[in-house]
C-alpha cells in the first residue's frame, strides 16, 4: 500500500465514520494509476469474448476512469470512496458494457474501507452493488441496453455473491493481521520502555546509596572537624582524613555507575560492590562514630551477583539511616544464609534523634525496591524496647546453595 495503514474501530452505523482514516502522506498515485490501466486493457480483453454486451467505447472508457479516480483518496476517505466506485460500477453495468476488471476496483476500495476499520461501510457498499445488479439483471434488463437482452441465469449471482464474500473475507484477514502486527509493536515499545525505567531506578537506587551513605559520613566527620579545629587539631586532621576517604571511595562509585550509562551493554570496568566489602562499611561507620558489631552465621561467600549487591546496599543504607537519625552510637548487624534464603537484620538501640539529617526520603523504599526484584521483603520499625530494626529477606535460588 502507498500509505501507512492508520486502523481504527468499525463504524457505528450502515456508513461508518465518514473522519479522516489516514495520515497526511502523499496520495497513492502508482497504485491507482496501474489499477486504471489494469481496468482499461482487462476490459477490453474481455469484451471480446462478451459480443452480447455494449462494445466498450468511450463513454464505457470514462466510467471505469470515474470508478479509478477515487481510489486516489481511499486512505484519506475510505467511507465515501468505496460508496463511490460502487456507484460507478453500479452505473457502468446499467450501461450495459462488459463484465471484468471494473469489479476490481470495488474490491479495493472495499479492503481500504475495512483495514481501516469501516467494515460496516464496506459491507453495505457491496450488498447495494449486488442488489441493485439483481435488480439489473433480472428486471431492468428490458429498458436497458444491449437490446433485445434477456434475463442473467441465476448461477451468475451466486458467482457475484462469492466474488463479494471473497473480498470481504481477506479484507477481514488483512485488517486482523495488522492490528496483530500493530499490538505487537506497541507491546514491543512498552517493553523497551519499561526496560528502560526499571534502568533509571536501578541507576537512581545506586547513586542514593553511594551518595547517601558517603555524605553521611563527612558530614559527620565534617562537624566533628569543625567543632576540635582549634582544641584538638590532630583530631581535626583525622576528620579530614576520613572525609577525603569517603568523598573518594564515593567518586569511584558514582565514576562507576556512570560508565554504565555511557558504555550500555559493556561489562562493567570494576566488580559490583558486595558483602565481601562489609569490613569497609564498619569502618567508615566507625569513622562516623558508629560502632558496628558482625554476627554471621553459614557461609554467605559466593552469593548470586544481584542478591550480594543488594545485601551490600541494604545494610550500607540501615547503617547510614542510624547514622543520620539515631541517637545511639551502636549498631548490630546479623546475616544468616539459610538453604534458600539470606536473612540480614540491622539493630540500633535508639532513640530518634528528631533533626533534619539531609537526606532524600528514599533510603527505605530504595530498600524495598532492591528487596522486592529479587523476591524479598523489609520489614523496617520501631523495637518495642526503642530501638529500631530492619529485616530484609532475600530469596536464594537451590541451584546457588551450599
Amino acid at each position: 500500500m502507498d500509505e501507512a495503514w492508520a486502523g481504527g474501530s468499525g463504524g457505528g452505523g450502515p456508513f461508518g465514520r465518514w473522519g479522516r482514516a489516514g495520515g497526511r502522506r502523499g496520495l497513492p498515485w502508482r497504485s491507482t494509476l496501474l489499477i486504471a490501466v489494469l481496468a482499461m486493457v482487462g476490459t477490453g480483453l474481455a469484451a471480446r469474448n462478451q459480443p452480447d454486451r455494449e462494445a466498450l467505447d468511450a463513454f464505457g472508457r470514462v466510467l471505469l476512469l470515474l470508478a479509478a479516480a477515487p481510489l486516489l483518496f481511499r486512505h484519506r476517505r475510505p467511507v465515501p470512496v468505496v460508496f463511490g466506485v460502487a456507484a460507478v460500477t453500479l452505473g457502468y453495468l446499467a450501461a450495459g458494457y462488459p463484465y471484468g476488471p471494473a469489479f476490481v476496483m470495488v474490491a479495493v476500495a472495499c479492503f481500504a474501507a475495512v483495514v481501516h476499520g469501516h467494515r460496516t461501510a464496506a459491507w453495505w457498499a457491496l450488498g447495494l452493488l449486488w442488489a441493485g445488479h439483481l435488480l439489473l439483471a433480472h428486471w431492468l434488463y428490458r429498458w436497458l441496453p444491449p437490446a433485445g437482452d434477456g434475463p442473467a441465469p441465476w448461477g451468475q449471482e451466486l458467482s457475484a455473491a462469492g466474488f463479494a464474500v471473497a473480498v470481504l473475507a481477506a479484507s477481514e484477514l488483512v485488517r486482523v493481521r495488522r492490528e496483530q502486527w500493530a499490538q505487537l509493536r506497541a507491546e514491543r515499545a512498552a517493553a523497551e520502555r519499561r526496560r528502560a525505567g526499571e534502568e533509571r531506578l536501578r541507576i537512581a537506587r545506586e547513586l542514593h546509596d553511594v551518595l547517601a551513605h558517603s555524605i553521611s559520613v563527612i558530614n559527620v566527620q565534617a562537624g566533628v572537624g569543625l567543632a576540635l579545629l582549634d582544641s584538638d587539631p590532630e583530631q581535626a586532621r583525622t576528620a579530614l582524613t576520613t572525609i577525603k576517604a569517603a568523598s573518594k571511595e564515593a567518586l569511584g562509585e558514582v565514576r562507576q555507575v556512570l560508565d554504565t550509562l555511557r558504555t550500555p551493554g559493556d561489562a562493567p570496568r570494576a566488580p559490583a560492590p558486595g558483602l565481601a566489602r562489609l569490613p569497609e562499611l564498619v569502618e567508615q561507620a566507625a569513622a562516623a562514630g558508629l560502632a558496628v558489631a558482625v554476627t554471621t552465621s553459614g557461609t554467605w561467600t559466593g552469593l548470586p551477583p544481584g542478591a550480594d549487591l543488594a545485601a551490600f546496599r541494604i545494610v550500607q543504607e540501615a547503617l547510614t539511616n542510624v547514622v543520620r537519625h539515631s541517637g545511639s552510637r551502636t549498631a548490630r548487624v546479623e546475616i544468616a544464609r539459610g538453604p534458600r534464603r539470606l536473612d540480614l537484620r540491622v539493630d540500633d538501640d535508639g532513640p530518634a534523634t528528631g533533626t533534619e539529617a539531609g537526606g532524600s526520603g528514599n533510603g527505605l523504599a530504595g530498600m524495598r525496591e532492591r528487596a522486592a526484584a529479587l523476591g524479598g521483603t523489609i520489614e523496617a520499625g520501631g523495637r518495642p524496647d526503642g530501638g529500631y530494626r530492619v529485616h530484609a529477606v532475600l530469596p536464594l535460588p537451590p541451584e546457588e546453595t551450599s
